[in-house]
């Protein structure tokens, strides 16, 4: 990958004058204090809220970059481990300050770490799913995550599907297999490892869901990211190959950590401009920038069918996102994740 390109790509993205991504009102104080919040009022702004959504988006697509990167060189539970510390100590040298032990505070403690295990795990499979295939074919398979939601609610919580989302969901399924087809050149570990990724993203949605009505924002990210930490380093050791980061690559991967937390930091700013189901449908500009980046750093293009699948991957998606939104300004009692 070209260090020179992501470097230059992130100081565009991230450079001196950012005000235009991060809304003068979220200074890291103002930050801390809507993540502490459990219900926090929201303003009318979809359009800034969609605009900060794309942004984000970007920047989990960029860290699926480095990931895929850095796993080119290290094993996928090294580089894991280390982002993950790094995550943690940039936000206990934000939050902690200002907020004290609030910072992993929990009413549901077993619950809270329940829900960090599943996302690291997920962290990991996506991880190795990432290091096995190209990162757009990788991203658009994680995106199934929204359909399996839906079905998996209906045996956890009982909610009724409709037939026009269960026509949403085969037409996501649909999208899959035009990217997994036979003769694809996708490799079939790394397909398993993107679908296991998906179904552990979906119940990791469906856990903060039900947790973010007792817990606050700030204390589900902080605890996530310490079992993260804790459980890929013990992994790590098991799998320690003797190579540890050469202070290039280890900066790749601190910067890789400071860029996910400013994306869930940003995921806050824009849930304060409009309601999470109205600027769901943004969230699929993942899959378009996954496989941008992947083209312009590893010179990966998809064929026509992938590109076909990941539009009709997209287009469910958003399909089901619009019809939740507005089930949900009926019933309005949207929590963001």
């Amino acid at each position: 990958m070209g260090l020179i390109r992501t470097k230059q790509l992130i100081s565009i993205y991230l450079g001196s004058d950012t005000n235009w991504i991060l809304p003068h009102f979220a200074s890291p104080r103002r930050l801390i204090k809507l993540m502490s919040d459990t219900s926090p009022k929201s303003e009318n702004r979809p359009l800034t809220a969609f605009a900060i959504v794309i942004g984000t988006v970007f920047l989990f697509a960029l860290g699926d970059i480095l990931v895929k990167h850095l796993t080119m060189h290290y094993p996928v539970m090294l580089v894991l481990a280390i982002r993950y510390w790094i995550s943690l100590l940039f936000l206990l040298a934000l939050a902690w300050p200002r907020i004290g032990a609030s910072l992993w505070e929990t009413v549901r403690t077993r619950s809270v770490l329940g829900r960090g295990l599943v996302l690291a795990l997920c962290s990991l499979t996506l991880g190795h799913a990432l290091q096995l295939m190209p990162v757009g074919e990788t991203i658009a398979i994680l995106y199934l995550f929204p359909i399996l939601v839906m079905i998996i609610s209906i045996p956890f919580l009982g909610e009724r599907v409709s037939p026009l989302s269960w026509s949403f969901a085969a037409l996501s399924f649909g999208g899959i297999l035009m990217i997994v087809r036979p003769g694809g050149g996708l490799d079939a570990a790394g397909i398993a490892f993107a679908l296991l990724a998906a179904i552990l993203s979906a119940f990791f949605h469906l856990i903060t869901r039900e947790l973010t009505k007792t817990e606050t924002k700030i204390s589900l990210l902080f605890n996530a990211t310490l079992v993260g930490a804790v459980c890929l380093s013990l992994a790590a050791l098991f799998a320690w190959e003797g190579s540890f980061p050469n202070l290039k690559d280890f900066s790749l991967i601190a910067l890789l950590g400071v860029i996910i937390n400013i994306a869930y930091f940003l995921l806050t700013v824009a849930y304060q401009y409009a309601p999470a189901s109205l600027i769901a449908p943004a969230n699929w500009m993942q899959v378009v920038w996954a496989a941008l980046l992947s083209w312009l750093f590893f010179d990966h293009l998809p064929d026509q069918w992938t590109i076909l699948g990941m539009v009709v991957i997209i287009a469910a998606g958003v399909g089901i996102a619009i019809k939740t939104h507005r089930e949900n300004s009926n019933h309005p009692t949207d929590t963001p994740v």
